[in-house]
């Protein structure tokens, strides 16, 4: 470990939604928490984050907007031991330049999206060589085999689960206790999602469906069996608390995806759509290797566009679909996290 604390910096281009910003928010978090490494993120729309952490400011992560990075010193001092692009997102054609001008290169790693797909365990950690500067960046990828990254996790992720009170979480936002029967849902999906079709299938079945939805506007809704009880966009830890309190839970994009894997509950994964059915691969990779992949495929297809919805068949797996959550979670959590497994790869490569 160097004597000295290593320099950070990551950058994030914010494509669409919420995802880019919030996996690099936790990524700078942990390595500046767990690891005491000086961080700084380079962000070109600082508007997510604000929701997501609303203490930026406090945390000891220092955010900074992307044009700022095209000017930096003359030999290089102001870049970091370590650069983080977020999924090939380029960093500033000047910053580049000067990480050439360092006296020690620094470890230039180029985090990608997250995939169960086979070819991403012979892909990780590869070098590609900059075509004209002495620089080599590292392919990085996130994963659920032990030939990848791994995933992000916080090390006092399982005291937060074990010391969590989901009575206190449902006063807070006015949500009743639920009845014996009543399935307690959280929703958080793209605009494509077949909802109606989900809602009408909730207020005509046997057993009553409350659904927890962050980020609605509308007012509280009762059909039939159902009620949709709206709650306030929800920052990131304040959103774990959401997925541990609720019997099933929908999430989409990458980072609500992890957290509820790690949440041990089952879950729907709305995947981010792609051109050419590209996300449809990713997707069935997935389930691939879930260990309740199988009773899943049929309804994550339909709400992902792919077939008619069968809510009974799939409520029918739940009690199966809880007992693989809680399998999948220790699975995954028998293997070291993905800023573990980032900060062991560039301690090896720092010179």
């Amino acid at each position: 470990m160097p004597a000295t604390p290593l320099r950070c910096d990551i950058f994030c281009a914010v494509v669409d939604n919420f995802g880019d910003a919030a996996v690099c928010w936790r990524l700078a978090c942990q390595l500046a928490a767990e690891y005491g490494w000086r961080v700084r993120l380079w962000i070109d729309d600082i508007a997510p984050l604000r929701r997501l952490a609303p203490d930026f400011a406090t945390t000891g992560v220092a955010v900074l907007p992307w044009p700022h990075a095209s000017r930096p010193g003359a030999t290089g001092d102001d870049v970091a031991d370590i650069v983080i692009e977020a999924f090939a997102c380029d960093p500033p054609a000047p910053y580049v330049a000067a990480m050439a001008r360092r006296t020690r290169a620094p470890v230039w790693i180029n985090l990608e999206y997250l995939s169960a797909e086979a070819w991403v365990g012979g892909c990780h950690g590869r070098p590609s060589p900059h075509p004209g500067l002495p620089l080599t960046k590292y392919f990085f990828f996130p994963g659920f085999t032990p030939d990848t990254g791994g995933l992000l996790r916080e090390r006092d992720y399982e005291a937060r689960r074990a010391g969590f009170d989901a009575a206190a979480f449902r006063a807070e936002f006015g949500v009743p206790a639920p009845a014996s029967d009543e399935l307690l849902v959280s929703m958080f999906c793209y605009a494509g999602a077949p909802l109606e079709a989900l809602c009408q299938a909730w207020a005509a079945g046997p057993l009553p469906v409350r659904v927890l939805w962050p980020g609605r506007t509308e007012p509280p809704q009762d059909r039939g069996r159902l009620r949709i009880h709206p709650l306030p966009f929800l920052p990131q830890l304040r959103y774990d608390e959401l997925l541990w309190s609720c019997d099933l839970n929908f999430v989409r994009g990458e980072d609500s995806f992890v957290r509820a894997q790690w949440a041990a509950k089952p879950f729907v994964w709305q995947i981010y759509p792609q051109e050419a059915d590209a996300h449809l691969v990713k997707l069935d990779a997935f389930l691939d290797c879930h260990p309740a992949g199988s009773s899943l495929r049929a309804f994550w297809h339909a709400w992902n566009g792919y077939g008619a919805l069968d809510w009974p068949a799939f409520a029918a797996s739940l009690p199966a679909q809880r007992t693989a959550a809680g399998d999948w979670a220790r699975q995954l959590g028998g293997r070291p996290d993905l800023a573990t497994n980032l900060v062991e790869f560039c301690l090896e490569r720092v010179k």
